[in-house]
């Protein structure tokens, strides 16, 4: 394998949408009736909303490729999150996924590493993360990098509701080693 982390352009919609696609059905599919499932996908995955973030200058998305072909995905952006200390500047990880083939090799934190240093290119600020309150690897890992969980929310997908967490990382904490 050829493994190499890259930051994605408009011109990557359709591969974004692809990845996105994929990762999210093998990671949670089995969680949703398939309409529920087919229904978000159309909506969150489509082609022209992956252009429109793509093209978005407060957004970055980040491809993980195996000698071209993309393995896994990362997006960043402005905290939408629905939390009261939200606040103006404050960033948040809005994707971080891995096919289960590149997963364990300390790819999954490289995409995430490069979400957090673009996250704070201009400065230290909060920093935000949505996860599924059943994802204990992932807040495992949050948690290394100084994440807390700090409320919870319903992820709507279809007619399902997910029991999600709020993490948050003030400016100036430091990640745990």
């Amino acid at each position: 394998m050829a493994l190499a982390i890259r930051r994605a352009t408009v011109a990557d919609a359709p591969t974004l949408s692809r990845i996105a696609t994929q990762t999210f059905t093998e990671t949670f599919g089995h969680l949703y009736p398939e309409a529920d499932l087919q229904a978000f996908i159309a909506d969150s995955y489509s082609v022209e909303k992956q252009a429109v973030i793509l093209g978005h200058p407060d957004y970055a998305v980040w491809l993980l490729e195996d000698d071209g072909v993309a393995v896994g995905h990362a997006a960043a952006g402005p905290c939408g999150l629905p939390h009261p200390d939200v606040a103006a500047g404050d960033g948040e990880l809005k994707r971080l996924y891995v096919l289960p083939s590149v997963q364990n090799g300390g790819w999954g934190g490289r995409l995430f590493q490069a979400a957090l240093d673009w996250l704070q290119s201009d400065g230290p600020r909060t920093l935000w993360i949505g996860v599924w309150s059943q994802n204990l690897g992932a807040q495992r890992l949050y948690g290394r990098h100084g994440f807390a969980h700090v409320g919870d929310y319903e992820f709507i997908v279809g007619n399902t509701r997910d029991h999600e967490y709020i993490l948050r990382r003030g400016p100036t904490m430091e990640p745990s080693t």
